[in-house]
């Protein structure tokens, strides 16, 4: 076989599912850039080990997952169980994450002092003094909250909502409000008469510098902003 093969596996009523995949692909489809899951599969069947060869009875199958159909299945180990990973893999799912991670605290946190965000490089220093280790499974607002607590007596960290208040002009209402809506939650908006736009976001503190300088790019200055 000239393609690298690999196990994903998943424990559901205390038995061991299966399946043999290609490991380059199985990555992918878990990342969302392959959605045909026969693409991944080595073999459209679902093992107890398959490294043995051992197939799961239909019984099992229909217990733990209420079908046979062994692509329904599949999907279900791929996005929810394990994959076994290269160390290459590993190594990249890992710094993928780690960035997730870091990119999601410089958002959401603060320092105390000056309720500005720290820089990432900043979070990341710190975070290589902690040695916390990434989980490329665990997700990113689990992990993020952990090492918090965790940076907290070395790098000052607020995570807190603000409640700002925002004003596009209406000549740029019509493409500023679709740029501002992502990047928190409206809790009042008003389309006035002359077609200028007012609306209340509550959004994580640590994403307050960057709304602004959204507003200013898309409203050429413009807009106004202010926490309320």
């Amino acid at each position: 076989m000239s393609e690298k093969f690999t196990v994903a596996r998943l424990t559901r009523e205390n038995e061991h599912f299966e399946i043999l995949v290609k490991s380059t692909k199985a990555l992918d489809y878990r990342n969302g850039k392959i959605s045909g899951i026969s693409e991944v599969l080595a073999a459209e069947t679902i093992f107890s080990d398959a490294n043995k060869g051992t197939k799961v009875s239909d019984e099992s199958m229909k217990k733990a997952f209420r079908t046979t159909d062994p692509l329904q299945i599949a999907d279900e180990i791929l996005k929810k169980g394990t994959l076994q990973l290269t160390t290459d893999q590993r190594r990249k799912m890992v710094e993928d994450k780690k960035r997730q991670v870091i990119d999601f605290i410089a958002r959401r946190a603060v320092d105390p002092k000056t309720n500005l965000p720290h820089p990432p490089l900043r979070i990341e220093n710190a975070m290589e003094q902690i040695r916390f280790s990434i989980d490329p499974y665990k997700s990113v607002d689990e992990q993020a909250k952990d090492i918090v607590k965790l940076l907290r007596p070395i790098l000052p960290l607020k995570v807190e909502q603000v409640k700002v208040a925002v004003k596009i002009p209406t000549q740029y209402a019509a493409r500023a409000y679709g740029t501002i809506k992502t990047l928190g939650t409206i809790k009042r908006e008003e389309w006035r008469g002359d077609g200028s736009w007012y609306g209340e976001l509550e959004l994580p503190a640590g994403s307050y510098a960057s709304l602004l300088n959204k507003l200013g790019d898309s409203t050429k200055g413009t807009g106004a902003a202010k926490i309320i």
